[in-house]
């Protein structure tokens, strides 16, 4: 994002006018990347298509008035909205934009854009909503199976006659390809061979030899495995024997409560981040926003785009994915359409409660966070502040940790009800449900589906 300076001028409560400065640098690069795009557009003598040309020589073909009115053209619009982030202003529309002259290659640009703004959000008392809790209850075959987890870590390994390859098993196998070879131990499952080779072990018996056809970086390269032994794992019984010697626990109900300790604890974190993601739906759902549709369709873009970047990355067609994951494309961009929506309501209100409560903060703060987090990754936490402060990572940060607060005092003053109760009260039919399906839509618990 462009840095710019600019000034605001509110006209009224839903229109805003702005002032906006280009740098001289900012100005420089628009003039290249103008004369760049118009000499693909335009036969030059002496210049083969495709070969870069130099400003000036463009300029001499199409004048610096038309050079100038491109590089203008082509980047006004990212620097309005640069400039409107930085003022945090929600535009609706397109703004009307002006300037008394066009840049020169060397000198600053300024111009005016006047534009229509998202009315301020009315945030609902969020200390009358009332948010239902789950209290957290561990299955016993949660326990159960952390248990077995235990189980196979301490287990021995012992040979099997009889039967085919099935996930877990250890095998001994050989492999030879273009780039390895030679007998390898290793667990079917657990992701240490190429998935492709994992799928050709599994269902083969001992003495049986299979060839995989790969591809290496566009490469076409033959594999031969040839399986050699089966060992499976036997797992000690669950008794007090277990607890004292794999764990520091003497019986095995003290170490049954230890694991169970461990998942409620687990599981009441998760809770809580689903608790407060409930209550700023609920208090987005019970607040007024207007006119937020193209927030929520330049989100929607957004997060596509960034779907279609990473299914591209994979190699996965957008078609596979969605049949894949037993959706219609038209039905995944509905469930993104709902998230787009989702987010950007939670962040208005959110941003809201911050300006109406005047929550700040501190670059020690920011500094505490991304050290702390460094720190986790094992970093170097010196080097983590001074390279996020560098890449101008601060205001993003201090936003989100403004959210953060917010959403902080939403959460401690809600009115906490048990989970049930807002179910069934979910259930019954108000009229102020009927008056929420037009116009300001009225909360009721359990109306929002969780992320």
């Amino acid at each position: 994002m462009v840095a710019v300076e600019s000034r605001l001028e509110k006209i009224s409560e839903t229109s805003v006018r702005l002032e906006v400065d280009i740098g001289t640098d900012d100005v420089a690069h628009a003039f290249e990347r103008a004369s760049s795009d118009l000499a693909e557009s335009i036969s030059i003598p002496g210049f083969r298509k495709g070969k870069k040309v130099p400003l000036p020589v463009v300029a001499a073909r199409v004048g610096w008035d038309a050079l100038a009115a491109e590089a203008v053209r082509t980047h006004v619009g990212g620097w309005f909205w640069s400039a409107a982030a930085e003022r945090r202003i929600r535009p609706v529309v397109e703004p009307s934009v002006q300037w008394e002259t066009l840049p020169s290659r060397g000198e600053a640009f300024t111009f005016t854009a006047t534009v229509e703004v998202m009315p301020k959000p009315v945030v609902a008392d969020w200390k009358e909503l009332e948010v239902g809790v789950h209290e957290p209850e561990v299955p016993v075959e949660a326990v159960e199976a952390e248990l077995d987890l235990l189980r196979a870590s301490v287990a021995e390994l012992a040979p099997v006659e009889g039967r085919a390859v099935v996930p877990g098993d250890t095998v001994v196998v050989d492999i030879h390809g273009d780039e390895e070879t030679g007998d390898y131990v290793l667990e079917v499952g657990a992701g240490q061979l190429r998935l492709e080779l994992e799928h050709a072990l599994i269902g083969t018996q001992p003495g049986e030899t299979k060839t995989v056809q790969l591809e290496f970086d566009g490469k076409k390269s033959t594999v031969r495995l040839m399986l050699k032994e089966i060992q499976e794992k036997v797992l000690p019984p669950a008794d007090d024997e277990l607890a004292r010697t794999a764990t520091e626990f003497d019986t095995i109900d003290e170490l049954r409560a230890d694991l169970e300790e461990g998942l409620t604890a687990q599981l009441e974190d998760e809770l809580e981040v689903r608790f407060r993601e409930d209550a700023i739906d609920a208090l987005a759902n019970a607040s007024t926003l207007e006119r937020i549709e193209v927030l929520v369709e330049s989100r929607a873009r957004a997060l596509l785009g960034s779907m279609l970047r990473s299914l591209e990355q994979r190699g996965v067609p957008f078609e596979t994915y969605a049949a894949a994951t037993g959706q219609s494309a038209e039905q995944v961009q509905e469930r993104l359409q709902a998230e787009a929506e989702r987010s950007v309501k939670r962040e208005l209100v959110l941003e809201a409660i911050a300006d109406q409560l005047g929550l700040t903060v501190e670059d020690d703060e920011i500094e505490e966070l991304i050290r702390g987090e460094a720190e986790d990754a094992d970093d170097d936490p010196d080097g983590a502040v001074r390279l996020i402060r560098e890449q101008g990572g601060f205001p993003k940060l201090r936003e989100d940790l403004r959210f953060r607060k917010a959403l902080d005092v939403v959460a401690a003053e809600v009115k906490r009800i048990p989970a049930e109760l807002a179910e069934a009260r979910e259930k019954l039919w108000t009229p102020e449900k009927e008056k929420g399906r037009s116009g300001v839509k009225l909360w009721t618990p359990g109306s929002e589906e969780n992320p």
